[in-house]
């Protein structure tokens, strides 16, 4: 069994020290503030040098932002030059981005147009197109359906999961929403105040958390209609 095995240290007052690993899909999920946001950056390499950032990995890749690791941020309207057209923001051949518009669901008519001509359903799966161009490992996603409505947010989820079946990519899924966690991954790694609070099988958390802060969120979710076991 492949798994990606990872540990992310912020020493800067102890901000994140957590570990995980991902065989196929994981959703890390945390409420606010928890050390979502800082273990993204991590990742990423976006934190300012005066923090001091400890990655440790065995992944048999290396990490790296726009080689193996590509990223899918939460708001496609912000992510995207609004005065350039489409395909002038990838940065490979016009073929291969036709190539992956298709992939993704979209018309290739749509490289000719602008950011603001497209819904959020339809920027979201440019982004997506966008970062599987450069054939990552693993695939960041942070919040991708929170700017949606609820329909395309099920249109994008599964979307991923075709396109993981597809292209064979790993999925990291930071998200504090556990029915969107729960629709897309197999497993799922709890944190709260930048530790892990509880990790497992994606199934057997939801349907009997140990955790009261794990309980907490799945509770929420309820209150909210949005989760079903």
């Amino acid at each position: 069994m492949n798994v990606s095995k990872l540990r992310i240290t912020i020493n800067q007052k102890s901000l994140v020290d957590i570990s995980f690993g991902i065989t196929s899909s994981l959703a890390l999920v945390g409420q606010s503030g928890s050390g979502k946001s800082l273990t993204i950056k991590a990742l990423l390499g976006m934190l300012p040098n005066t923090m001091e950032v400890e990655l440790e990995y065995d992944s048999g890749f290396e990490l790296i932002a726009g080689d193996s690791l590509a990223f899918v941020p939460q708001n496609p309207f912000t992510a995207l030059s609004p005065l350039t057209k489409i395909k002038e923001q990838f940065f490979i051949p016009l073929a291969k981005a036709e190539k992956l518009f298709l992939q993704v669901g979209l018309g290739i008519e749509l490289l000719e147009r602008f950011p603001p001509e497209l819904s959020g359903g339809q920027l979201q799966r440019v982004i997506i197109a966008m970062a599987l161009s450069s054939e990552p490992k693993l695939l960041l996603l942070d919040e991708p359906t929170t700017a949606l409505d609820p329909d395309t947010r099920v249109l994008i989820l599964n979307l991923l999961k075709s396109l993981q079946s597809e292209f064979g990519f790993k999925i990291l899924f930071v998200t504090h929403d556990m029915n969107s966690a729960r629709s897309l991954c197999e497993d799922i790694c709890v944190i709260r105040e930048g530790i892990v609070i509880e990790s497992g099988k994606m199934t057997d958390v939801l349907q009997n958390p140990y955790d009261g802060y794990t309980k907490t969120l799945i509770d929420a979710n309820f209150a909210n209609r949005k989760f079903r076991l």
